[in-house]
């Protein structure tokens, strides 16, 4: 395995909250990112949340870690519904004790895509080396990429197999839910309103009342900065001149170069490496997550790698973190056949 890059972590403690017998317990810091240093105005102290498990400060034990990413809009928070899963998976023996860490990874246009950028920092380095590093360094992990998985949901799932392409030295399992903008559909493709809707914004505070423009707009930032195009600094693949759609094919190929779909080309060799790939999506989510997770199984499938893919019914949120969800009865007991745990 490659070595971790080191880099100068500052971590504070934020608020930690002690849990009874029984159930495990929230830990948060912030960690003063190096790679998040940026010209975008994002704040590069960066709040993490932790999950150890029942019995962790009593213990000598290491812990494999879950490395989780949140949605756009989304942040750092584990909720207490989180929490309860975590604790229930580990009382019904679905799971052994491991730990689960979730950065916030928001932005001031609500969400990094997980993608290093010139304008609003290396949030793919920060996930996978600098947030990693913080974990072995400072909480009884098992500090290999045999113990590390990596999951999360909608922008988390994008991020997830990203990052599982361009690190599979520091994950050996990923596990993405619903994973978005893999490839240009419905929504985000060119004969979408979302990029003439944009086109026709010019304040944040107009850009902050819609959705998917705002969803363009942070990958934008991400995939395509232009720090010399004000307010928003950044270039679209899609632009309107009037009605009239017009591709600019020098950005068009950087955002294909940062869609999973059109990845997995470059990145087979390392995605091989990996032990486990799974991604799901509800059937009765919005129509581009079943045509674009559909694609990205098939293209793996086109490469040979080996991987697990399933379309349950359910929407894009309302079996996720549930006590019927797919965290509690997939994702966790995905990680606990796939990572390794402390021989005993």
């Amino acid at each position: 395995m490659k070595k971790l890059l080191v880099v100068l972590l500052i971590s504070v403690p934020v608020k930690t909250a002690f849990c009874q017998d029984g159930s495990g317990t929230i830990v948060m810091r912030i960690i003063h990112s190096q790679n998040l240093q940026n010209k975008g105005g994002e704040n590069p102290d960066r709040r993490i949340s932790v999950y150890l498990p029942p019995g962790y400060e009593r213990s000598k034990q290491r812990y494999p870690v879950i490395y989780y990413l949140h949605g756009f809009m989304g942040n750092d928070s584990i909720y207490p519904a989180m929490k309860a899963i975590l604790d229930m998976a580990i009382a019904k023996n679905k799971i052994r004790p491991y730990i689960l860490v979730q950065a916030d990874n928001n932005t001031l246009f609500s969400g990094s895509f997980y993608s290093n950028s010139s304008l609003t920092g290396n949030w793919s380095d920060f996930e996978a080396r600098e947030l990693v590093e913080y974990m072995d360094k400072n909480f009884r992990t098992i500090a290999t990429r045999d113990a590390r998985g990596i999951g999360g949901h909608s922008m988390g799932g994008y991020g997830v197999l990203k990052i599982a392409m361009m690190y599979p030295d520091v994950f050996s399992s990923a596990y993405a839910m619903s994973p978005g903008l893999l490839t240009f559909v419905k929504e985000f493709g060119p004969n979408s309103d979302s990029y003439k809707q944009l086109a026709a914004i010019k304040t944040k505070e107009e850009l902050d009342k819609t959705y998917y423009p705002r969803v363009i707009a942070a990958c934008a930032r991400a995939w395509s900065p232009n720090e010399n195009k004000p307010p928003f600094y950044f270039d679209l693949p899609f632009n309107y001149i009037g009605d009239s759609l017009v591709v600019d094919t020098a950005v068009y190929a950087k955002w294909r170069a940062n869609m999973p779909f059109y990845m997995i080309d470059k990145y087979a060799s390392n995605l091989k490496q990996l032990k486990a790939i799974k991604l799901d999506w509800g059937r009765n989510d919005a129509p581009r997550f079943a045509v674009q997770c559909g694609m990205f199984s098939q293209e793996l499938e086109n490469h040979g790698i080996e991987h697990y893919a399933e379309e349950y019914i359910g929407t894009h949120s309302n079996k996720i973190w549930t006590t019927d969800g797919r965290v509690l009865d997939e994702m966790l007991p995905f990680f606990n056949d796939y990572l390794k745990f402390e021989e005993k």
